[in-house]
């Protein structure tokens, strides 16, 4: 039927008067190249009782003038350039705390329900390196997050020109790129070491947790896993901390009580969500070291892991307006 209806379309324009416009050549030839030249349809191939697969169709877009197509496309890329970073942000964030709480939950899910404790070893390692990767992300997108939270409130008249989408995505490459060379060198530093243990006194594969049962020389691990914590953690509460000082400055020099009150709203969603998560990061290794229960420590775990990440939609919801 469509191939009918393409026939008789084709027909018409060639049967009806063309009037001569714009050197000689009407919309409807233009039309008609174009279908031929993208489909490969021709008259002589579309012969009554022939059928022709369609393969391609013509969006004709909104205007078949020549000249308004620069506008056209100038406009809607304006409109495609002026979303805010945030939400560019916020959907890294968003897909990070999925793939995070996705790593470990299902597998906890499914070992409840059949009553079975068994993990592979390599489905414990890659449980592993992907734990890592996620977890890191979380803390450098949320690091990203407060820069652009700092240029929107100290430097509002340059913030579409400091975060362009071009930063946005090298920010957001970057920090990619960076996670899993991290989380490589630790699963690879873990396939070194020999065990004879079994039994993990967690719900996942947790980096130390895994470190801890081998029975060979650990001095490597430890070290990486204390230096790298040092570097990537430190440098990205620091930078955190930086911002937030640089945010509270201008916010107390402005005069306004309303302005004030405004330029805090639209940064006190990430502050509420940064918080949660260093506080309970922090308060896992501080409990870990100071108990020696496993129980505990596996308990405190998911407070980081799983309910914080289960509060970031429900803290950003409440003042989603006052994002952009």
């Amino acid at each position: 039927m469509l191939n009918s209806f393409i026939v008789s379309c084709l027909r018409t324009e060639l049967q009806s008067p063309s009037p001569i416009i714009q050197g000689g050549i009407h919309p409807s030839t233009r039309r008609l190249s174009s279908l031929r030249a993208h489909t490969g349809i021709h008259l002589r191939h579309m012969e009554p009782g022939i059928k022709t697969q369609i393969s391609e169709f013509l969006l004709l877009g909104l205007s078949e003038e020549p000249e308004l197509q620069p506008v056209i496309f100038g406009i809607f890329f304006s409109m495609y350039l002026i979303t805010t970073p945030m939400y560019f942000f916020l959907s890294n964030l968003s897909f990070s705390d999925i793939c995070f709480t996705s790593t470990t939950v299902p597998k906890m899910l499914v070992n409840i329900q059949t009553q079975s404790e068994v993990i592979t070893y390599a489905g414990c390692i890659t449980q592993m390196f992907f734990y890592i990767v996620f977890a890191v992300l979380d803390y450098f997108l949320l690091t990203v997050m407060a820069y652009d939270r700092y240029v929107a409130i100290c430097h509002p008249l340059h913030y579409t020109v400091i975060m362009t989408p071009w930063l946005c995505g090298k920010l957001v490459l970057v920090s990619w790129i960076m996670r899993v060379l991290y989380s490589l060198l630790h699963t690879l530093l873990v396939l070194r070491l020999s065990c004879t243990h079994v039994e993990i006194p967690h719900f996942f594969c947790e980096l130390n947790q895994v470190v801890h049962l081998a029975c060979s020389d650990t001095f490597l691990n430890d070290m990486v896993i204390y230096f790298a914590s040092v570097l990537l953690g430190g440098g990205s509460l620091t930078e955190t901390i930086y911002s937030y000082s640089k945010i509270v400055s201008s916010i107390h020099a402005i005069s306004s009580a309303q302005e004030k009150f405004k330029a805090f709203s639209t940064c006190a969603s990430h502050l509420s969500v940064v918080s949660l998560f260093y506080c309970t990061s922090i308060g896992v290794y501080l409990s870990a070291s100071a108990t020696h229960s496993s129980h505990s420590s596996a308990a405190a775990s998911v407070m980081y892991s799983v309910v914080t990440l289960m509060l970031n939609p429900f803290i950003y919801s409440l003042r989603n307006k006052d994002i952009t």
